[in-house]
């Protein structure tokens, strides 16, 4: 396990390539709004508030009428004019976040209506089994088909921003309705998604967003161990290839951690270490069979998983329990959990720094 000091440390090296306009990039040289939001939600972990508050900034900039971010976007101008049902999902899973470890609710009062416009887009995409399909492309027109991992995100982020409705005054029972038609499709309609299940992304993200848990989570996950767990490694970012990634295998860290399971989430965590680099930053995946880093990158959202992954399990911050406590309507039960998950004491952030 590594020490506070330590997420301190991955956190600003998030921060050190935060460019001047707020936007957080990929080691190419992009942003996209969803590894952007993560990257913000890493560094409220640590305080890094005027960094976060840059980021929000950015996000309120290049939001579009319609709701939506392009998929791409490189020094501020759009590469890629798509816009992705999931990027914009998960600005609410930002937001939400940012509220419960800074417990300042104007802060996202006044992103509220940004988080809105954002749902809303998500929600249009929605078809009529449930499942919400990935994008619109640059001329407007809905994809035909959608992607069980961004869906899965997507459960999440409409959850979030149910929560966050409800602690606003401002109910939005749709996204709520929404939320649970996905949850449908994505316990009992896998044909409703495209087939991507090479990478591991499709095999525990349900977990993840909160879409399966309990026994039906912990089964998932067992069913799949052995293809992508590489003991002592990390998990493997496709089924096919000697490559373990390290933001991968965090995520798997917090969907354990929302089972219960916390020994394997440990061991998991413990695992990846070997991608830390001196600074703080990780290095974003390892071939085991030619033993080099690939990509040769240390990536800014590969950091990010590894704080957030940090937090729920030293408890950090008020945040900590975000992927583990999304609620589930679908049935309108909790959902029940094979372990017990041990309760986090609520904290402030690492520091308090204006960036």
């Amino acid at each position: 396990m590594i020490s506070s000091g330590q997420v301190l440390q991955t956190a600003q090296s998030i921060a050190d390539i935060q460019e001047d306009d707020g936007g957080v990039p990929w080691p190419e040289g992009h942003v996209d709004a969803w590894n952007h939001v993560e990257c913000l939600m890493a560094m409220a972990v640590a305080g890094l508030t005027g960094n976060v508050e840059r980021g929000y900034a950015w996000l309120e900039r290049h939001q579009r009428d319609d709701g939506s971010w392009p998929m791409k976007l490189v020094k501020g101008e759009a590469v890629e004019r798509g816009g992705e049902s999931n990027h914009a999902a998960y600005v609410a899973v930002g937001v939400w976040h940012d509220l419960l470890v800074t417990g300042e609710p104007e802060r996202a009062r006044e992103r509220w209506p940004m988080v809105k416009k954002a749902l809303d887009y998500v929600v249009d995409l929605q078809t009529p089994r449930g499942e919400i399909v990935w994008e619109r492309d640059a001329q407007g027109r809905a994809a035909g088909y959608a992607l069980l991992t961004g869906c899965s995100s997507i459960h999440q982020g409409l959850r979030s921003g149910v929560l966050l409705a409800d602690r606003l005054d401002d109910p939005q029972p749709h996204w709520e309705l929404a939320a649970d038609r996905l949850a449908g499709a994505l316990q009992n309609h896998p044909d409703a998604f495209a087939d991507k299940s090479r990478f591991s992304m499709d095999w525990y993200y349900p977990v993840l967003g909160g879409a399966v848990r309990g026994d039906q989570g912990a089964d998932l996950l067992d069913k799949e161990w052995d293809t992508f767990v590489v003991p002592g490694l990390g998990i493997r970012c496709v089924s096919d290839q000697p490559w373990v990634t390290g933001a991968e295998t965090c995520e798997l860290v917090l969907a354990l951690d929302a089972l219960g399971d916390r020994e394997r989430a440990e061991q998991l965590f413990a695992d990846m270490q070997h991608l830390r680099h001196e600074d703080g930053s990780y290095w974003t995946g390892w071939q085991f069979a030619n033993r080099k880093h690939f990509p040769h990158e240390r990536s800014g959202y590969t950091a990010a998983a590894v704080v957030l992954a940090a937090d729920a399990l030293l408890g950090l911050t008020s945040g900590a329990a975000l992927f583990r406590d999304i609620p589930s309507t679908y049935g309108r039960q909790a959902w029940p959990h094979r372990a017990h998950v041990a309760e986090v004491r609520p904290s402030t952030p690492l520091q308090h720094d204006s960036g």
